[in-house]
């Protein structure tokens, strides 16, 4: 299997357990120190950079924050993702560069489509990942991810990104 092949299935497979709620399996695929970050739009060019001082969607330092959610989702503590939507990631355009020591950086295009209540809807935008390769697969390091479709008129969580 060539580099690209393998970031490819890689990031099929981390849309795909998200899809199927393999929780363990989709925390696995992070690195404990990953960071997760969905910048705000400043204006209609330009998104925040800095979370630590300028308003995201969401961010996560650490993988704490993607465990937490999954916890609140497990236990029926997080009512606005009560019941859970049903989603389909779908990957394109998925770009890399090396960076040495085992680290790629990954651009990909995304769109989840998601049902719930009866409703369809989606979300789409670009993101940018930081792998480390761990055995035979990759680890994400970090994961920052830019909401194209910013109207958010239901509710958005790590699962539709």
């Amino acid at each position: 299997m060539t580099l690209q092949q393998s970031i490819e299935q890689f990031m099929y497979r981390l849309a795909e357990l998200c899809d199927d709620r393999d929780w363990d399996g989709y925390l696995d695929q992070f690195a404990p120190e990953c960071e997760f970050h969905i910048p705000q739009w400043k204006n209609e060019d330009e998104v925040t950079r800095d979370p630590k001082r300028e308003m995201s969607l969401m961010y996560y330092a650490d993988r704490t924050g993607i465990e937490d959610r999954i916890f609140r989702l497990r236990t029926g503590k997080s009512a606005a993702s009560t019941p859970l939507p049903r989603t389909l990631h779908l990957i394109d355009n998925v770009r890399f560069t090396e960076q040495g020591d085992g680290i790629v950086q990954v651009r990909v295009n995304w769109v989840t489509h998601f049902y719930r209540f009866g409703e369809s809807g989606h979300f789409f935008g670009t993101a940018d990942y930081t792998l480390r390769g761990d055995g035979d697969g990759w680890k994400v390091l970090r994961k920052h991810s830019v909401l194209l479709n910013d109207k958010i008129d239901s509710v958005l969580d790590f699962y539709h990104v």
